[in-house]
């Protein structure tokens, strides 16, 4: 047998020739659709890589500083406020605004009352006026009537006469009144404020007042009737009202005009005998269930004449801040002695208006304590 025929017989004996072994292995490939680069934004410079450059060697590597933040810069003081007037305005203005001192303690503390009276305030408040004939109820009425008016002039503020005594509210404020209760109860054609105004009187402050019988002329007695009737058409165009109630309690217009009260103001002269009247108010609010209106109630002992003896009413004062009602004394004022129109704004002492601005603080103060709709009422 020939080399040949050797070849043949060993192939047969190690089984069929696979072919693919005679080609190198390829790689498989799989049918894939080759996605092109999304372009770069148009008008936008295409960002070059510079490649790193070799460290050479034997050169430590030193990582680049960390900038520095910047400085804060300087922080504005605050403004400090300007003095309005008294010995710090006079050097303000002749420095030409070089030494601002800043107001006084009684211009900051005017500053908080005003910024009281001016509280935002919805609905409509009234505030009663109470005490003996003779300690100066119906000019604490008409003072801080005013005081509202003039620093509330988006509201309107009116001062009701309620003191069926022959009251002299009217002419505390606008000694032109005509019209009264009666005339502002019979007109079937209050349909606007202007129908309303013809009815009341006005001062400079911007209070409005709605005066009771004139002491010339034909007595007619005010009933509560009459009273509630009118005070319920200045309820529709009124925010505040001030109510100059009757100098005693039992009096019916003031019973009645107790109904509708927010807050109660108490006068009181500064002796003996006025706080004692003042006393019996604050007892009988207590004894008729009227804890509510007690609790929102400020006494104020004013000095009417300037015979007050200090002693005497810090002895009146602590008297009633020991039973928990708040407190505030009026001086003697030459401009609220002659029973002319009272001017809050020019004519009155400044230490005078502070104390009234005191008192409208607090009852605004008692005003924005009062839930919406609620109202201490006596039952009838």
């Amino acid at each position: 047998m020939t080399e040949r025929d050797d070849f043949l017989m060993e192939r047969l004996r190690s089984g069929p020739v696979d072919r693919r072994a005679t080609h190198p292995p390829q790689p498989e490939h799989k049918d894939q659709q080759t996605m092109p680069l999304p372009a770069y934004p148009p008008g936008r410079p295409r960002p070059t890589v510079t490649p790193a450059q070799p460290r050479p060697a034997g050169v430590a590597h030193h990582p680049a500083p960390t900038p520095r933040p910047a400085a804060p810069g300087p922080v504005a003081a605050p403004v400090r406020p300007r003095p309005s007037r008294g010995w710090r305005h006079l050097v303000l203005v002749a420095t030409r605004g070089l030494v601002n001192l800043g107001p006084s303690a009684h211009e900051r503390q005017e500053a908080r009352f005003e910024a009281a009276v001016q509280a935002v305030l919805r609905g409509n408040y009234k505030v009663g006026v109470l005490g003996k004939g003779g300690v100066g109820k119906t000019t604490v009425a008409a003072s801080v009537g005013s005081i509202f008016a003039e620093l509330r002039r988006q509201d309107r503020v009116v001062a009701v006469d309620a003191d069926t005594a022959f009251g002299r509210l009217a002419s505390r404020i606008d000694p032109r009144t005509e019209s009264s209760y009666w005339e502002l109860a019979a007109d079937k054609n209050l349909r606007s404020f202007a129908d309303v105004r013809a009815r009341v009187g006005t001062n400079a402050a911007g209070l409005y007042v709605l005066a009771g019988d004139p002491p010339a002329g034909r007595r007619r007695v005010l009933d509560p009737a009459i009273y509630r009737e009118a005070a319920l058409r200045l309820d529709r165009h009124f925010t505040i009202s001030v109510v100059d109630c009757g100098s005693t309690m039992d009096a019916p217009v003031t019973q009645e005009a107790l109904r509708d009260l927010d807050a109660l103001i108490v006068v009181s002269s500064p002796w003996a005998d006025g706080a004692s009247a003042a006393a019996q108010t604050m007892e009988w609010l207590a004894e008729h269930g009227r804890t509510g209106l007690l609790r929102r109630s400020v006494v104020v002992l004013n000095d009417s004449d300037g015979h007050a003896d200090k002693r005497t009413r810090a002895v009146l004062t602590r008297q009633f801040v020991d039973r928990g009602q708040k407190v505030v004394e009026v001086p003697f004022d030459p401009h609220l002695r002659p029973g002319g129109v009272i001017d809050v704004r020019r004519e009155m002492a400044p230490a005078t208006r502070r104390r009234f601005l005191e008192i409208a603080a607090t009852v605004a103060e008692y005003f924005a304590s009062r839930p919406d709709g609620a109202r201490d009422r006596i039952p009838t």
